[in-house]
């Protein structure tokens, strides 16, 4: 089955936390194992630019842009297939809001969000709507571009994931994404305000992120399909 949209991803940044696993635990379905690394959990705190968004049926021309920010940890499935799982995600489109809701089972929310740039140095804005008090604002700078994150590595366990899992009333789903490997440059957050993962029901990082900054990519996404809860 092809894809079911088309997506370019541009001026990604990814922050990084290191978590307890046993904070993670309660908030992640048990259908889905921890993933980890070096026997270290992680969240991570995206913010980016969807330069287009459209269907695989609609040309080019009606393609949407708007901003997203997520807030993800690393899982695998039962079959043992890496992959992440959403806490929560914020987009400046109440359209996108709705579709991902029904169609993915995505945990939307809508938000006022804006991103401006002055040379190498991005700020961005995110206030949850009905829920002002939950934003995210920082400013980095971009520092040079570095390889892409090679396999066996932390960056690669953190930065290369091609697919989502997400829990509805009839089961545990799998969304599929395919995009080339990221292209990634150094990053230096200057300044970072966000409640997002107090609001998920994690715990405060205690110490300041680690982070990597890419371009983009453009990405082909798939449609959900179900998975067994057991292997075999």
């Amino acid at each position: 089955m092809g894809p079911a949209g088309y997506q370019r991803w541009r001026g990604l940044l990814f922050m990084h936390w290191p978590v307890p696993l046993q904070a993670l635990r309660p908030l992640v379905p048990s259908a889905l194992a921890l993933d980890s690394f070096a026997g270290q959990a992680y969240i991570s705190l995206i913010p980016f630019v969807i330069a287009e968004s459209r269907p695989a049926s609609a040309p080019a021309a009606l393609a949407t842009r708007f901003l997203e920010t997520n807030l993800r940890t690393y899982v695998r499935a039962p079959d043992g297939e890496p992959g992440i799982y959403f806490f929560s995600l914020e987009a400046s489109s109440l359209l996108a809001v709705a579709a991902a809701r029904l169609l993915f089972g995505l945990p939307y929310f809508p938000a006022a969000m804006s991103t401006r740039r002055e040379g190498s140095s991005i700020d961005y804005v995110s206030r949850r709507r009905g829920a002002r008090d939950t934003v995210v604002e920082v400013t980095w700078s971009v520092d040079g571009a570095t390889a892409p994150a090679a396999p066996g590595t932390r960056d690669h366990f953190l930065i290369e994931r091609y697919s989502l899992y997400v829990t509805r009333r009839t089961g545990l789903y799998r969304g599929r994404v395919r995009h080339p490997p990221y292209p990634l440059h150094r990053a230096v957050v200057r300044r970072l305000r966000q409640t997002v993962v107090r609001a998920a029901g994690l715990p405060e990082p205690t110490q300041p992120p680690f982070c990597h900054c890419s371009p983009g990519v453009d990405v082909d996404i798939f449609w959900l399909e179900r998975i067994a809860t057991s292997p075999g």
